[in-house]
């Protein structure tokens, strides 16, 4: 079958949405590092929605630790398709990814992050590409950051950006947003401190200049992304009747929330859905809390009853009626929301999508790095639920069903996708070793309530099916 590309994008159906601007004209004003389906999904989305209006916003894709994308794309020219599912699949082919570049094209690399045009640069990588400590700040022992600050090509993202910073700064170019987009709290001060703090290391100018020029906006984003398979390839290639070597699912809900903080010139994302406001932080906790927060619930106690998606396990009646108490009675009370935000008409949505049988999100997925996920996603909730006195029972649930998950991954033999998989691999069965993790549980790990909760989850969890009862 004929490939995706420029060349060929007139022969697909005229029912199938394509860029409605000419590529020719797209100027590449965001650099965005780690363009996995997250980010095709959700931003790069978005910013084909802005292009049809302003060709100055098209984005250079930066791969820092694969190959993958850029071997997918490049040869479609960036474009993909997008299947938007819900109770009807629709396509899409999104167009506003000019290239994508690898960590082997370093000097290609810091010139697409200090040109002129750049004015925002974004990253989608993960809550352990931050290379933060248990405290949230930078962690200066971790083995990338220490080889990023003895020189050298960058490994890490805060060194890339550090390092594209520096360059704008000895070509006297302005500043730039720096636009985290992966879902850690404070994603946008964090990502700010962390850097300044880098840079600080090698030279306290920069880090001043920093300070005074580059800005790092609050976000939140939330749209329920499938990794893609070969069923998807299929259905794609029929839809558009050509071959694409890399398309991307999502469901058709979606929400980003941008603090309004720029270095300059916004981009005109309202066109496509996003929200700017003075303060995400209520938009952020929620969708922390109560849509990642149940994610996980699902799959540490889902994987251990044997289901694979979240739709089959939203089909367990107990299973699902327990997520929707630990949202509305034990996570719901954690939350300070935005004004007119109802918070009890956004779980009874969060709910539905998880039920949503158009969307295969498989569990395995959504468990990989529970030791950098859970800290945001059920520790802070736990933390104010000790610190106002409400029960942390139903809290302590996902907490022990990770351990479990673990446990099992310890005596199968079997690896974990996560940052610390050696560390608690190496503890076993052996939970109290785990939650000894400082690095994962801070504080907690001397609370005796917490760690009394715990170990009665852990023991009712022999019997996966333990949680109905909580």
């Amino acid at each position: 079958m004929i490939r995706l590309s420029n060349a060929t994008l007139g022969s697909i159906d005229h029912r199938i949405t394509r860029p409605a601007y000419d590529r020719g004209t797209i100027l590449p004003g965001v650099v965005h590092l780690g363009p996995g389906a997250f980010h095709r999904a959700h931003q790069a989305a978005a910013f084909d929605t802005v292009l049809g209006h302003d060709p100055r916003w098209g984005i250079t894709g930066v791969s820092l630790h694969s190959t993958a994308v850029a071997h997918a794309l490049n040869p479609q020219n960036g474009l993909y398709t997008l299947a938007l599912l819900d109770e009807t699949v629709s396509y899409r082919i999104v167009g506003s990814i000019g290239r994508v570049l690898t960590a082997r094209d370093a000097d290609a690399v810091l010139a697409a992050l200090a040109a002129p045009h750049t004015r925002i640069i974004s990253l989608t990588v993960t809550e352990k590409g931050y290379c933060l400590a248990g405290d949230g700040t930078l962690d200066g022992t971790h083995s990338g950051i220490a080889r990023d600050l003895s020189g050298g090509t960058p490994t890490t993202a805060i060194g890339w950006i550090v390092a594209g910073l520096a360059k704008r700064r000895r070509c006297s170019l302005p500043g730039v947003t720096i636009l985290s987009c992966d879902n850690l709290s404070g994603n946008g001060r964090k990502l700010g401190a962390a850097i300044r703090t880098f840079a600080a290391a090698h030279d306290p100018d920069l880090a001043r200049w920093i300070e005074d020029h580059v800005r790092f906006p609050d976000t939140m984003v939330d749209s329920i992304t499938p990794a893609t398979d070969d069923a998807l390839r299929a259905r794609a290639a029929t839809a558009i009747g050509l071959d694409d070597a890399w398309p991307i699912q999502r469901e058709r809900f979606s929400q980003w929330v941008i603090e309004d903080d720029f270095a300059g010139e916004r981009p005109e994302l309202d066109r496509a859905g996003v929200t700017f406001a003075r303060d995400v932080a209520g938009y952020e906790a929620a969708k922390l809390r109560l849509l990642n927060g149940a994610h996980s619930t699902l799959a540490y106690l889902g994987l251990g009853l044997g289901y694979a998606s979240v739709a089959t396990a939203m089909a367990d009646t107990a299973l699902a009626r327990f997520v929707e108490r630990l949202m509305r009675e034990d996570i719901a009370p954690s939350l300070t929301p935005p004004r007119g935000f109802d918070t009890a008409a956004y779980i009874g949505t969060i709910l539905k999508r998880f039920a949503n049988p158009a969307i295969e999100h498989r569990l395995s997925q959504i468990a990989w790095d529970g030791s950098q996920k859970l800290p945001y996603r059920i520790l802070d909730t736990l933390r104010d639920a000790l610190r106002t006195g409400r029960p942390i029972d139903r809290l302590a649930v996902p907490v022990a069903a990770w351990l479990r998950f673990i446990e099992r991954a310890a005596v199968a033999g079997d690896r974990i996708a996560d940052p610390l998989a050696d560390r608690l691999l190496a503890a076993g069965g052996d939970w109290r070793t785990i939650i000894g993790l400082r690095a994962v549980f801070g504080d907690l790990s001397d609370d005796p309530q917490f760690v009394t909760a715990v170990a009665r989850a852990h023991h009712a969890l022999a019997d996966p099916s333990a949680f109905q009862r909580g």
